[in-house]
């Protein structure tokens, strides 16, 4: 069974293919999405998604979030007294999501069609499809966020020759992808984007604004006290009020307070964040060579679209309103769901024709002549511009630079710079020319990129016809089979708690999450409804179970409604 993921900074969820389209799975609390969280406790238990989500409110050094903005990077998260790559901790919420789904549909799934953002370069995509394999799954194709969210609008069904733009922001990304429809096929035309921009950023400034009147700091709160502010502030940017308010409601030194932006003022504090977004969106209009007014539909994608000031933004800029039928949280995993299907050849969908483009230019290093006739180095030469459809095979022309030169090596780079070492380094290929003059022995290199992201490098000598092959893989963030064997080891040792006790496992750690919130008779009240839940808990009925659980979601809705009254 093959089944499409979309692993989000925010949120991740799965999705298949269907006789009637697409559907989303659901975890194993019933819900569409799962928090992209992860915690560890005391006994190498693993708890991911809601669970780890309340865990992070009372546990926050157990707890990691956001960890997608660092895939491919060296950093690491260290939970309780282990340490984690962003690779590792993805891996687990993509077992998660594996495990949810062969208990919903009752067989194993054994292969997955990942999404990434657009912008994520070669390491990054690598390392989104290592946490795959090291989660049990066989990924053979990543497919860029923007075009999988294209796939589920069924914009390949629309007329030949319309362009479509889609806007996809999401808690951690932002990417723009231009597309054109012709002949029935669905070509993306242009790819731009920022790895480091999303809602978080907007529930930063709200966080800011309440540290500000309220007089707090950074430095001076622990890591429960930030979490806890920044989940208020999350609520408040998912919650605007309709008196066109963000009000955030907190605690602070035990004493109820709150900050209240109005919408207005809130457009302001964002002007920075929303002019980011705008170069992206111009960088994609320039690649494509189209005009804002020449694109046909705009569609929004990513749960930060929801927000109006964000839909606002996106109208003024294109002069329309966009399209934002599909839930906007949903529509790149339906997407990959579909890619899946199309991989399978499934009869709906088998005739669509999809082509990509490379994200990024890649080239070599090069010295180049100055005006004093010096060799200088360090110069930047592409061979694949970015925005060029994949699959792609380009070939270059170079020559030696020294007289009696014998040895070459090829520095494969990817980025946008002139400069070669302000670019991202693939990979070297070394290659032993015969002696001779410089300027006489021609290499002839070739890169070809795929729809997987896999680059090959040839390096042809013309005299000898000699060839030397190399198929990139980062070493920063690649590991030999016997290695990535390892590594699934180490992590297999991990507990994924119960599926049966997990509904009551996340009331619970909400239950101590707003006792430490409350004080008073609010406190007594939710230590009392807390201990009868637990007794009921402690006579293993599941039909009782069932019932106190639905009691005590009760009142805890109850209790943090009556909290801000």
């Amino acid at each position: 069974m093959i089944i499409g993921i979309d692993l989000g900074t925010t949120n991740s969820l799965a999705a298949y293919y269907t006789e009637h389209g697409p559907e989303i799975i659901p975890n194993r609390l019933g819900e569409r999405l799962t928090p992209s969280v992860v915690s560890i406790d005391e006994n190498d238990q693993v708890y991911v998604g809601k669970t780890a989500l309340e865990r992070m409110a009372v546990y926050p050094d157990q707890t990691a979030n956001l960890f997608k903005r660092s895939m491919g990077s060296r950093k690491e998260f260290k939970l309780g007294n282990k340490i984690f790559t962003a690779t590792d901790l993805s891996a687990m919420v993509l077992r998660s999501l594996k495990e949810d789904a062969e208990v919903y549909l009752g067989e194993e799934v054994t292969e997955a069609v990942i999404s990434v953002p657009a912008y994520f370069n070669e390491v990054k995509r690598k390392a989104v499809k290592q946490a795959g394999e090291l989660a049990g799954l066989k990924v053979e194709r990543i497919i860029s966020e923007p075009t999988a969210a294209a796939i589920a609008y069924g914009l390949y069904q629309k007329n030949d020759n319309t362009r479509f733009l889609v806007f996809d922001l999401g808690g951690g990304t932002f990417d723009v992808s231009i597309l054109e429809l012709f002949d029935d096929i669905l070509e993306v035309r242009a790819v731009a984007g920022d790895n480091y921009l999303g809602g978080e950023d907007f529930t930063n400034l709200i966080v800011e604004e309440f540290y500000k009147e309220h007089g707090l700091t950074e430095e001076s709160l622990s890591l429960k006290e930030k979490s806890y502010y920044r989940n208020q502030a999350e609520k408040s940017k998912c919650n605007a009020t309709g008196d066109g308010f963000y009000r955030m409601q907190a605690s602070v030194n035990g004493e109820k307070v709150e900050t209240l932006i109005p919408r207005g003022a809130f457009e302001k504090m964002s002007s920075q964040l929303l002019d980011r977004i705008k170069t992206p969106v111009r960088k994609s209009l320039s690649d494509a060579g189209v005009k804002a007014r020449e694109i046909d539909e705009v569609v929004l994608v990513g749960g930060t679209t929801k927000m109006p000031l964000v839909r606002k933004f996106v109208g003024k800029l294109f002069g329309r309103v966009p399209d934002t039928s599909i839930n906007p949280d949903e529509a790149v995993a339906l997407g990959a769901a579909i890619q899946a299907a199309m991989k399978e050849r499934k009869e709906p969908v088998k005739e669509v024709i999809l082509t990509d483009v490379c994200p990024f230019t890649l080239g070599t290093e090069v010295s180049v002549k100055t005006e004093n006739d010096h060799l200088e180095g360090n110069h930047f030469c592409p061979i694949i511009e970015r925005n060029t459809v994949i699959p792609a095979s380009r070939t270059q022309h170079f020559f030696t630079v020294y007289d009696h030169q014998t040895q070459v090596e090829i520095h494969i780079l990817q980025g946008e710079s002139r400069f070669a070492s302000n670019n991202v380094s693939l990979g070297t290929l070394k290659l032993t020319v015969p002696d001779n003059e410089a300027g006489k022995e021609q290499i002839d290199i070739t890169y070809t990129y795929d729809i997987n992201a896999l680059l090959e490098v040839e390096a042809k000598i013309v005299s000898t016809g000699e060839t030397v092959t190399r198929l990139i893989k980062n070493q920063e963030n690649s590991m030999t089979e016997e290695e990535m064997k390892a590594r699934m080891r180490e992590l297999s040792y991990l507990k994924i708690p119960p599926r049966e006790q997990e509904k009551n496992k996340v009331l619970l750690l909400r239950g101590e999450r707003l006792y430490e919130e409350t004080t008073g008779e609010l406190r007594e009240q939710l230590e009392m409804v807390t201990q009868q839940f637990e007794r009921i808990l402690d006579r293993q009925d599941p039909l009782k179970i069932e019932e106190a659980r639905k009691d005590y979601e009760e009142a805890l809705d109850w209790i943090e409604e009556e909290m801000w009254i």
